[in-house]
C-alpha cells in the first residue's frame, strides 16, 4: 500500500511499514512544517493513505470538498506506545486496501473505521440535487 506519513507519525511506523514491503514518504523527509491542507492535497494527488497523530485531518477529512484517500488516526498515549508499531502492521496486513477513502482511529485496544461522509459529487447528483441517470 502507500502511505504518507505527516510530521506527527512516530517515524518508528515508518520503518516498520517501510521494512514490511509497502510505500511510505514522510513529510519530514520532503517538506518540514508545512501547513495540513497542503499534506492533505499531497495525500490525495499521490493516492496515498495519510498516516497521522494529529487530530486535526479529521475535521479535513470530513470538510473536504472532493473525495479523500482516507487517513489513520493513531491515538497511542505514552503508556501504550511499545504495541503502536505492531497495532499499525495489525490493522494494515488484515484490513489493507479496504482502509482506502476511509477515516480510521486507531487507539490501544480499540480500531473505528469511518465511512467517507457522502458528498454531493460522490453520489452522482447535479447541483439542483436531482440524481443523473
Amino acid at each position: 500500500m502507500r502511505f504518507l506519513a505527516d510530521e506527527s507519525c512516530d517515524f518508528a511506523v515508518v520503518h516498520a511499514l517501510r521494512a514490511a514491503g509497502h510505500d511510505v514518504r514522510a513529510v519530514s523527509d520532503m517538506s518540514p512544517g508545512v501547513e495540513d491542507e497542503a499534506v492533505a492535497e499531497l495525500a490525495r494527488r499521490e493516492d496515498r493513505l495519510l498516516l497521522t497523530e494529529d487530530k486535526d485531518f479529521g475535521r479535513l477529512f470530513y470538510a473536504a470538498v472532493g473525495p479523500s484517500t482516507g487517513a489513520i488516526l493513531i491515538r497511542f498515549p505514552g503508556n501504550a506506545r511499545s504495541s503502536l508499531v505492531q497495532a499499525v502492521l495489525q490493522v494494515v496486513d488484515q484490513r489493507g486496501e479496504r482502509l482506502k477513502g476511509c477515516f480510521v482511529v486507531l487507539q490501544p485496544g480499540r480500531l473505528r473505521i469511518l465511512e467517507p461522509p457522502l458528498r454531493l459529487q460522490d453520489q452522482g447528483a447535479e447541483e439542483d440535487g436531482t440524481q443523473q441517470p
